[in-house]
This record gives structure tokens, C-alpha cells and sequence, in this order.
């Protein structure tokens, strides 16, 4: 494939958020068929208006950041953490997530005490790209106000905030 035929298709596949297998050894007409969707919401997590998620276990939260966020930063190449024992207030920021666009604050959606980072993120930022949801959480926090949920939206909720939201811009 030339040169400028792979720089065509690198811009077309950015347009079309399309993904490039990561295996070099893939051949250029796997490169349409590795569709990425579009922003995902996951139907038994909580969500916070800065677009936050945590997801409850008993009274442990694994945090995260959305699909929606991860996809408007771009390419993550650096997440900020906590140190775990340190403590997190709702809507309060306890971290940052540098991407290739912006740098944003991660603002947690719980009250709580750090239990655990997400210690591949140092070395693979870019999980929270790949597996907003999964692989890519960021902390996991023991809460200390279940109460607190209460003001999260559901993924109905998240999914119609979303909408609205990019309706805006």
C-alpha cells in the first residue's frame, strides 16, 4: 500500500472512527472490517454528569471514566492516580486523564477511601481507551455514603444526558 493511500486511510478511518488491527503483521484489507461503535453505556453502572462511572459491589466502587468522555478526549497517553488510602469526595477531582486533545479532571462519583489504583494504566494509558468499562477502571473505592448514589444517573438517564449534551455542540 503507498505511502499516501495509508495516510488517506488513516484520516478516513479517524473520520469514520474506525480502528487499525495493532498487529503489524495484518493485512491493509482487515483495516475496514475493525469497526469501532460509537459511545457505549453500560446498563448496571452509575453515572455522574462530568461522566464518571462507578460501578457498586456491595459497598466497594470501581470508578471509571465513560465511553462518551474517552471518546470526545481522543487517545489517552496519560492518567494521573491517586495514592491508594487517600480519600475522595464526591464531585471532587482525584485525578486527570491527559490525552493527545485535552487534559480533563477525573472527579470521583462516590465519598470514599482509595482501596486500589489501576496500576496498568501507568504503563498502558490507552486502556482507558480501549475498555472504558473493563480493563481501563481507575480507582476502586470503599464508600462511605451510599446515600450518595441516589444523585447518579442510570444509563437511561446517562444515555438521554449524553444525547442532550451533544445536541449543544
Amino acid at each position: 500500500m503507498a505511502a499516501s493511500s495509508r495516510i488517506w486511510a488513516s484520516r478516513a478511518a479517524s473520520f469514520l472512527r474506525l480502528s487499525r488491527p495493532s498487529s503489524a503483521s495484518a493485512s491493509p484489507s482487515s483495516f475496514f472490517f475493525c469497526y469501532r461503535s460509537f459511545s457505549s453505556v453500560v446498563k448496571d453502572l452509575m453515572y455522574a454528569d462530568s461522566h464518571e462511572w462507578v460501578k457498586v459491589d456491595g459497598s466497594l466502587g470501581t470508578v471509571g471514566i465513560t465511553d462518551h468522555a474517552q471518546d470526545h478526549l481522543g487517545d489517552v497517553v496519560y492518567v494521573e492516580l491517586p495514592e491508594v488510602g487517600a480519600t475522595v469526595k464526591q464531585g471532587a477531582s482525584f485525578g486527570a486523564v491527559e490525552s493527545v486533545k485535552a487534559t480533563s479532571d477525573i472527579n470521583s462519583p462516590v465519598s470514599g477511601k482509595v482501596v486500589e489504583v489501576n496500576e496498568e494504566l501507568g504503563s498502558s494509558p490507552g486502556l482507558v481507551n480501549a475498555s472504558p468499562y473493563e480493563n481501563g477502571w481507575i480507582i476502586k473505592v470503599e464508600m462511605t455514603d451510599q446515600g450518595e448514589l441516589k444523585s447518579l444517573m442510570d444509563s437511561d438517564k446517562y444515555t438521554k444526558f449524553c444525547e442532550e449534551e451533544d445536541s449543544k455542540h
